[in-house]
């Protein structure tokens, strides 16, 4: 199995590639999309109070092994495993671990996969047991947040119509809107170096184009979009320890709008 080139690294190579990708790209992506988005699938099903985030990642990564595909998170940077697993107030990047998911709790799982030299990356938040009102609604407006992102991306508008959106949308409900971790370019590159922010940004004025591949992930807080960083590196949760959702896929813009690349 062809493992990225970072692997063993400390960090990977940047990317001096386009971000407009050709047919070939983006038909390997469909692949390396749809594979992440059923390995995700696969690990969701064993959300269940008592279940370890550790027993989700083995899951996740022992079907994208089966499939071909490397688990593009193991040893990005150091990283460790082979998802993110991040629960309640966790907004991203959380280190699978003997963590037990108990009776409502959130968890977002975050899988990206790796195979034939392209990458396709997603995630969802999902519902342990019986979860709360608050938390549920939260999770189903940050889901609807990305739908009413993809819905914007067009050829000839800027990037910033993506965060305009969601952050209006976000605002409807009093949630914050996490800023400083962004969607990304994506293709052979698991972070290209293009930027999509999820809130309006006057720096985002790249135009969108046909064949541009990035992912949309946007983050909504319960309370604050500030955030602290746990002694692991990895580890980011609200400041104020209140709940956070998120939901991301990878796109192919058309010459219409956007095909989302990540589906099972």
């Amino acid at each position: 199995m062809r493992r990225p080139e970072y692997v063993g690294k400390p960090a990977p190579t940047p990317y001096a590639g386009p971000e407009v990708q050709d047919s070939d790209t983006i038909e390997r992506m469909r692949v390396a999309g749809r594979i992440a988005a059923q390995a995700m699938e696969e690990a969701a099903r064993r959300i269940a109070p008592g279940v370890t985030t550790d027993e989700l990642d083995r899951v996740a990564h022992e079907f994208m092994c089966d499939h071909g595909a490397y688990p593009s998170t193991l040893g990005y940077r150091g990283f460790p495993k082979s998802l993110c697993a991040s629960v309640n107030e966790v907004i991203c990047h959380g280190i699978p671990d003997s963590t037990v998911l108990r009776d409502g709790d959130i968890v977002n799982l975050d899988v990206t996969a790796y195979i034939d030299g392209v990458h396709g990356d997603n995630n969802a938040t999902y519902l342990c047991g019986d979860v709360d009102e608050e938390s549920r609604l939260l999770v189903e407006r940050t889901r609807e947040s990305l739908g009413r992102a993809i819905k914007a991306v067009k050829p000839g508008r800027q990037i910033n119509v993506i965060g305009r959106v969601i952050e209006s949308y976000a605002k409807r409900f009093g949630y914050g809107v996490v800023r400083d971790f962004t969607g990304h370019g994506i293709n052979s590159s698991f972070h290209s170096g293009l930027i999509i922010p999820h809130y309006d940004s006057p720096h985002a004025t790249t135009v969108i184009q046909p064949g541009m591949t990035f992912t949309i992930e946007p983050m909504l807080t319960l309370g604050t979009h500030e955030y602290d960083m746990w002694e692991d590196g990895w580890t980011v949760v609200t400041k104020d320890r209140r709940r956070t959702a998120q939901f991301e896929h990878t796109l192919v813009v058309t010459e219409t709008g956007a095909e989302i690349l990540t589906l099972p």
